[in-house]
């Protein structure tokens, strides 16, 4: 598994990945390229299997159009996997089950059903890179001087413990798990409050938490997407 631009201080990588879109459709392809790159990712078009096949080995992850105009899907997904253990996600206009069988059968690791849907493939996203880039149990979280342990649930800042409620702690891990990466409102909201909770509850809490921290820039809003984890 090959790292994402940067590395956290405990040698993690942030989760921005490196994601390779082999999709005929150039509108398709630009409009999903918008999407994953507010969320922080590098991405990378190519229309043809041949250049797909070429740039596979430097991608994070793939999604894989199977109507390629210069070669069938599933042996471009079979020629992938042969030779390089990248996480892929085929995609198709379809509706048939025997489609997803088929690509899963051919080395994909899931599959999408076009048109794309960002929040999906996010969701997806994530759970792949989660199997295949696992974090130990009882790991710190660094991110510069701040510091948060998944066991304890303890925050410390400048080697100082910061006083959390649980569902700040929630919060700032779930930004601090996922460092370089832009959140949603709604999936932070839902990651934390689960099914109770309101768009005031989540600003009521960035905001306590950048005073705890002592600085807004701890946590920074996203215009029109959510929040991510700052430098401070």
């Amino acid at each position: 598994m090959r790292l994402a631009e940067s590395e956290t201080p405990n040698g993690y990588a942030s989760l921005t990945w490196r994601i390779l879109i082999a999709e005929g459709d150039v509108d398709q392809a630009d409009h999903l390229a918008h999407q994953l790159r507010r969320y922080g990712h590098k991405v990378q078009h190519v229309q043809t299997a041949d250049a797909a096949l070429r740039l596979a080995r430097d991608a994070d992850l793939i999604i894989l159009d199977l109507e390629l105009p210069d070669a069938d899907g599933l042996e471009v997904c079979r020629s992938i996997r042969s030779v390089d253990s990248t996480p892929l996600i085929a995609a198709a206009v379809s509706e048939n089950e025997l489609d997803c069988v088929l690509s899963l059968r051919a080395g994909a690791d899931d599959f999408l059903r076009k048109p794309y849907r960002i929040r999906e493939i996010m969701a997806r996203t994530d759970a792949i890179m989660r199997r295949v880039h696992p974090r130990p149990s009882g790991h710190i979280i660094k991110h510069g001087q701040l510091n948060i342990n998944e066991v304890s649930r303890e925050v410390h800042l400048d080697g100082q413990q910061i006083g959390v409620t649980r569902k700040e702690f929630d919060l700032l891990h779930a930004l601090a798990s996922r460092s370089g990466r832009v959140l949603g409102r709604d999936d932070l909201m839902r990651e934390v409050w689960g099914n109770s909770w309101s768009r005031r509850t989540l600003d009521t809490h960035v905001s306590s938490l950048r005073s705890k921290l002592g600085s807004s820039d701890w946590i920074v809003t996203v215009r029109g997407i959510g929040f991510r984890l700052g430098q401070g």
